[in-house]
């Protein structure tokens, strides 16, 4: 062999060498990486169950009227999907790194801000103008925390192998869920405490500076993570009125037109049930916050079965059932609002069939868009989301303020109406929409059967009641359009 032949194949030797190591690196930074995010997850917890959770609340200690209550969720629901479609096209010029990192740290820097006025208010600096103020600057941060949205769901979506995403995402979100539940839980005790001071402001004023901590530690532990290097072609891009064009007639627009539909219905009645709570049942922050909590317990203890259910059958199977369980939320509410009763009837079914809902409507997004355009489409999902959000939380605040009524409480007219217009949501336009992972092919009947086996033995006579019960009243409404349900 000659001499350059040798060099030649040492050359190449070290380029495989190379090649190898470098490779091995970046599955090293990956696995890293992940186990970094459920850190951060964590500390982005103490945001939102020390400061989003209390939101509300926060407005009704500001003397909120029903109708700004509708307007704190509907505008900030609005403008910060709006906002994804500016951080999704920031991605062609900036780095996902710096596009995420800013918008953490000035979402936790308005927590400041919120927390502020709140002391201006106690000390009659602003009175009348506090809730409009209030109102946008919750917008505000909304706007700046979902600017770097696109580019995290981006991330993850090049970190997180498609088989595994079920699992690693149940893992995250058990372990964030527990971290704000106990969050919660603590803000909760704070209220009640210097409520009873008369000092509640203060003790506002102390939970967001918990939520403003832990998403400055979010923010750091973000920018610790590892960015593999992606280019997002210009070519790749459609406009936002291109995809409303196109979506009544391919299956990603489908679904994003479906659960834009349900987030409506739902907002309708979603921003009234703290105002039911905390108003017309009395109940203290403690009572207010066990009750939300439960609802979250029943997600957390169920993620690992969804995980498992949309790995195994695919994430259109997981969607189907969260929605035989969405539209019957709020009906226990109607019956009674004795505290037990509502723990283990609508915040069990609110907890449980939110959490698949939910966690197969993100995972579906994964599973249809490609990666150049997760960003943009992730940002204009989003968008019809948050125009759900704001109309459905602007009519529910009118019909809270304007409409009277004598022959029922009126919230609870529009959990009803909430809840029927959620199930016609889910009868029309859920049969349009297909799976589109190869996933292994089972009867509705034998997903059900796999489930109820896979349940924690302490909440299986629990679940397997309400399924039952579900599943047959829904059998009777719907003989029309066989498969929907299960059979």
């Amino acid at each position: 062999m000659s001499e350059d032949s040798k060099s030649k194949v040492e050359i190449e030797k070290n380029r495989k060498f190379f090649t190898s190591f470098k490779k091995g690196n970046f599955e090293e930074e990956k696995k890293r990486t992940l186990n970094l995010s459920i850190k951060e997850g964590s500390a982005a917890a103490f945001m939102t169950g020390s400061g989003e959770s209390y939101i509300t609340p926060y407005a009704l200690a500001l003397n909120a009227s029903n109708s700004q209550i509708g307007l704190l969720t509907s505008l900030s629901g609005l403008f910060g999907p709006i906002s994804q479609i500016f951080g999704s096209k920031s991605m062609y010029k900036y780095s996902r790194r710096k596009l995420i990192t800013t918008a953490v740290f000035l979402q936790a820097t308005m927590w400041l801000i919120i927390l502020g006025l709140g002391i201006l208010y106690f000390n009659g600096i602003i009175t009348n103008s506090a809730v409009p103020l209030l109102i946008f600057l919750y917008s505000l941060y909304a706007i700046v925390g979902a600017f770097g949205g696109p580019a995290w769901f981006s991330l993850m979506g090049d970190l997180v192998p498609e088989e595994k995403r079920g699992k690693y995402f149940s893992k995250r979100n058990k372990i964030t869920g527990a971290v704000s539940m106990i969050v919660m839980l603590a803000a909760a005790f704070i209220l009640d405490f210097t409520k009873e001071k008369n000092l509640v402001i203060f003790g506002f004023a102390i939970v967001f500076g918990i939520a403003c901590i832990g998403r400055y530690v979010s923010a750091y532990l973000l920018s610790k993570h590892y960015y593999p290097r992606v280019e997002i072609k210009k070519k790749k891009y459609f406009s936002f009125i291109q995809f409303i064009k196109k979506a009544p007639s391919n299956n990603f627009g489908k679904f994003v037109i479906f659960v834009g539909l349900i987030t409506l219905a739902t907002n309708f009645a979603g921003p009234f049930f703290a105002v039911y709570m905390l108003k017309d049942l009395g109940y203290s922050y403690t009572w207010f916050t066990i009750i939300n909590l439960s609802s979250a317990l029943f997600t957390i203890l169920s993620m690992s079965l969804w995980g498992k259910i949309g790995d195994r059958y695919g994430n259109r199977k997981l969607l189907k059932i969260g929605s035989i369980f969405v539209p019957l939320a709020p009906l226990p509410w109607l019956i009674s609002g004795n505290l037990i009763f509502l723990i283990f009837t609508a915040q069990f079914i609110s907890g449980v069939g939110w959490g698949a809902f939910n966690f197969a409507a993100s995972n579906f997004i994964y599973d249809s868009v490609s990666r150049h355009r997760r960003g943009i489409c992730v940002a204009y999902y989003n968008i019809i989301n948050g125009f759900g959000v704001f109309v459905g939380a602007v009519l529910g605040g009118l019909f809270a303020q304007y409409v009277h009524i004598s022959f029922m409480n009126i919230f609870l007219l529009i959990f009803l109406i909430s809840a029927i217009a959620r199930a016609i949501i889910v009868l029309i336009l859920l049969p349009k929409i297909k799976e589109v992972r190869n996933i292994e092919h089972v009867s509705d009947k034998d997903v059900l059967r796999n489930l109820l086996i896979d349940i924690h033995p302490p909440f299986y006579g629990i679940l397997r009641i309400v399924l039952f019960t579900m599943i047959n009243f829904t059998k009777k409404i719907n003989e029309k359009k066989k498969g929907f349900y299960f059979s």
